[in-house]
């Protein structure tokens, strides 16, 4: 889905005077290199790859003070990396150590060894890899839990890791909190018809229509076909995905031109691992959690529904929890608005694992 419109993205940006394009590129990116410094005496700018799962592996590692909690950062796509968001979550690393990884399929790991050297593409798999990452980083850190963050497809590994394993992890934070629920919840389809509808869009109309009615029968390329006509039925957005994804592709001061067009096949060569969540059933799996539990969702998320994830998250057991909706924001909504997200953070996830009170923690 983000590959078919960061193509287009792409080619809408190179459309422009090259030499304009790429100077306004160069001139940017070195802003955002002297923005991302990390000069503070406790600090960490560590990237580099790691042997996970059995291939090498992207990690970056990067705070201000490595007294603050680590944060692990599951991304989603899958295959799309949220390293690109370095420049505009910057100030999270005042208050938080984050990590990134790029898990096997994903831009820089994928560049390592290749399509041909990602191993298995499975979601097994990729589980079994952010297990090995999380202990990793407690080795690397020297800590005995991390804060886990899932963001979209990350966060369907995110719920399982926090639901598996509470004794490596101090809180679980789930945003563009992906449910699933077997098929049984059919809203964000229905929604996508009556939106196809109104534009007059016959042709995708006629595509969704004759999708089979339960999702789990679906192939992984009509799952990826679907994903992103909801994306681009949606205004707000496809804003977002062109400003703020695709944006921050072109201007991080972290990837090539090169990795413009590895983001793009690592999106398509993950979309593989889909097929290993269409028959999970959250509620089934079980809604008791060891650890505190926060979902903070877009309001206006036409990817992975808000009301769904409300109603997972009402059911939910935990030692202390927190559901907050972010305006104006469809899917991405950490990285649209990453200080708002900063502020939940916070006002909610940081003082209950630092025992610090939630007002000496501001932004």
């Amino acid at each position: 889905m983000i590959a078919t419109i960061a193509a287009t993205s792409a080619a809408a940006l190179l459309a422009a005077p090259a030499v304009a394009a790429l100077g306004h590129r160069a001139l940017r990116r070195s802003r955002n290199a002297s923005l991302m410094k990390i000069t503070s005496r406790n600090g960490i700018d560590e990237q580099g790859f790691v042997r996970i799962g059995g291939i090498e592996q992207w990690i970056s590692i990067r705070g201000e003070d490595l007294a603050n909690p680590v944060v692990l950062e599951l991304h989603g796509g899958p295959g799309a990396s949220t390293a690109i968001f370095g420049p505009r979550t910057r100030s999270w690393e005042k208050h938080f150590t984050i990590v990134r990884w790029d898990m096997r399929g994903t831009l820089k790991t994928l560049g390592r060894s290749g399509p041909e050297g990602q191993g298995e593409m499975t979601f097994d798999r990729i589980h079994a890899d952010a297990i090995e990452v999380t202990d990793h980083i407690r080795t690397r850190l020297a800590v005995d839990k991390v804060v886990l963050l899932g963001h979209s497809y990350g966060s369907a590994f995110g719920l399982r890791l926090a639901r598996e394993f509470p004794e490596r992890y101090s809180a679980y934070v789930g945003t563009d909190q992906n449910i699933h629920d077997a098929g049984r919840d059919d809203s964000v389809r229905q929604a996508l018809l009556v939106r196809l509808r109104a534009a007059g869009k016959r042709k995708e109309l006629a595509a969704v229509e004759a999708l089979h009615p339960d999702e789990r029968q679906w192939t992984a390329r009509e799952r990826a076909m679907h994903a992103k006509l909801l994306a681009t039925s949606d205004p707000l957005t496809l804003e977002t995905m062109k400003k703020i994804v695709m944006g921050s592709l072109w201007f991080s001061p972290l990837h090539s031109l090169r990795e413009l067009g590895r983001f793009l096949k690592g999106m398509t060569l993950s979309e593989q691992i889909t097929q290993g969540t269409v028959g999970f059933d959250d509620w089934a799996d079980g809604t008791t959690f060891e650890l505190p539990f926060f979902l903070f969702q877009g309001e206006k998320d036409v990817l992975t529904s808000p009301e769904l994830a409300r109603r997972f998250f009402d059911d939910v057991q935990a030692p202390v929890k927190a559901f907050a909706l972010i305006e104006d924001c469809s899917h991405f909504a950490a990285f649209r608005h990453p200080e708002r997200f900063l502020e939940l953070l916070l006002a909610h996830v940081r003082p209950l694992v630092t025992g610090e009170s939630a007002l000496a923690a501001e932004v």
